[in-house]
């Protein structure tokens, strides 16, 4: 086992990275820029090191200076918590050529599932269902419209390299091809550097669900069930759940083995998550993130298993602490993701903290750096805290977000709190009713409502 980690991150993640680390008996140094010199996690940690000024590519984008971290301060390997570098399959590959292991899936792994294209050609062939598409990178026009002759309008086209929603156009028709062609390649150029585009097969009112996995590295692995994440806002997500209102048990362990056969014949080490939409009783495979997941949380409280933990033990060659048949779900989680945003126009918040309090009682987790005087910065994203609460139903779980929500206190900057509270009371959330598309519909009605 490791003696020292290094966590390559900042804010929440960072802090829950260093919990992990100390329960364990592992030393823990904090990188940080400038503008979280005060920031709590580097507070926490056994070491800090500043690495930057605020601009993240000067900080914590920067491979050298995260690389001279671990050698000042003897870290043994690097937790990258989420974004960043965690999905950078060169930064990977520098940290092994130091002799430091990266907590994580390999460069190759992640390579592989970086490029979109060739993820869904390899879930494709190890068994995993896929959306009907084009092959391959649609080259140009003439190509885009035979491709979507074939598998029919609408259509959606999307960044090889993408993510976040950024070069991601629909089409419904083929008037609309020409310029959602262009505007999607124009858009993947500018964000990703890359404007390979694909098309597939728009889903009208689908559910985006996931699966957690986790492997070995040497050929096992295991499912821990899904996660419901269809409330989104421009393909972020919002609010996460498990276990889905809409998957049964036998559907839950199905889709779950495939996942966990297919990552277990690609050799896979670590914390990974499959993304699906779900229609009518459909899985159509979207993507693969490498790492842990914003909303890790949620599975959990249902599992009862602490995943940071599971990530250090295989990163150091241990095996798993779980089995299969040792994964049963117990009740219901929700997280909420709240953000430093001013609504209704959700834009960017920072500012001085003057008062903060965090909900507590039965079942309610609260993950974030807040603590009052400090200052969230403009250079980062503006997630401040995950509200996760986790009871015996779904019922009891919304009434104890609730009541959660009801408790926090986040003074200073404005906050995405009050959305979730006026989400609670609609009844389509409160029956497990919605898609991927609810929440915008949601948003734009609210907004006609006060225009008027």
């Amino acid at each position: 086992m490791f003696s020292k980690v290094l966590i390559a991150n900042r804010g929440e993640i960072a802090l829950r990275i260093h919990r992990a680390c100390k329960e364990m008996g592992i030393a823990t140094v904090a990188v940080h820029s400038t503008a979280d010199a005060d920031a709590m996690h580097v507070r926490m940690a056994d070491e800090s090191v500043c690495i930057g000024p605020p601009p993240a590519h000067s900080s914590y984008l920067s491979m050298p200076n995260l690389i001279s971290a671990c050698e000042i301060t003897g870290a043994e390997a690097i937790h990258p918590g989420y974004g960043f570098l965690s999905e950078n399959a060169t930064f990977v590959q520098i940290v092994e050529d130091h002799g430091i292991t990266f907590i994580g899936p390999s460069a190759e792994h992640i390579r592989l599932m970086g490029d979109k294209i060739t993820a869904k050609e390899t879930m494709r062939n190890l068994g995993v269902p896929c959306v009907p598409g084009s092959e391959g990178g649609v080259p140009n026009l003439e190509e885009a419209r035979k491709v979507a002759k074939d598998i029919g309008y609408p259509v959606i086209i999307k960044a090889t390299a993408g993510g976040g929603g950024r070069g991601m156009k629909l089409a419904r028709t083929e008037a609309e091809l020409e310029r959602a062609f262009a505007t999607a390649r124009a858009e993947a150029k500018a964000a990703f550097g890359n404007d390979e585009v694909y098309l597939e097969k728009f889903l009208g009112r689908p559910r985006h669900i996931e699966i957690q996995i986790f492997g070995d590295g040497k050929g096992n692995a295991i499912h821990l069930g899904e996660r419901d994440c269809s409330l989104q806002r421009r393909h972020q997500k919002v609010l996460e759940e498990a276990p889905s209102p809409v998957i049964d048990a036998a559907t839950r362990a199905g889709i779950g083995r495939t996942c966990a056969d297919a990552i277990a014949k690609m050799g896979y080490s670590g914390a990974g998550t499959i993304e699906f939409l779900y229609e009518d009783g459909e899985f159509y495979f979207i993507e693969m993130n490498t790492r842990l997941q914003v909303e890790h949380p949620v599975t959990e409280a249902i599992y009862d298993v602490d995943l940071v933990q599971e990530q250090i033990r295989v990163a150091a060659g241990l095996p798993l602490s779980i089995r299969q048949e040792d994964v049963v779900p117990n009740g219901h989680a929700i997280e909420c993701r709240i953000n430093a945003e001013r609504l209704p126009d959700f834009r960017a918040s920072p500012g001085r903290i003057r008062a903060y309090h965090a909900p507590g009682g039965l079942g309610v987790r609260m993950d974030s750096a807040l603590y009052h005087g400090y200052v969230v910065p403009p250079h980062y994203d503006s997630l401040i805290a995950k509200l996760i609460v986790h009871a015996r139903t779904r019922e009891l779980a919304l009434a104890r977000l609730g009541r959660a929500l009801s408790e926090l206190v986040v003074d200073g900057v404005d906050n995405t709190t009050d959305l979730f509270r006026a989400l609670l009371d609609e009844p389509a959330i409160q029956r497990g009713e919605y898609d991927i598309h609810w929440l915008e519909h949601w948003l734009a009605q609210a907004a006609g409502s006060e225009e008027n």
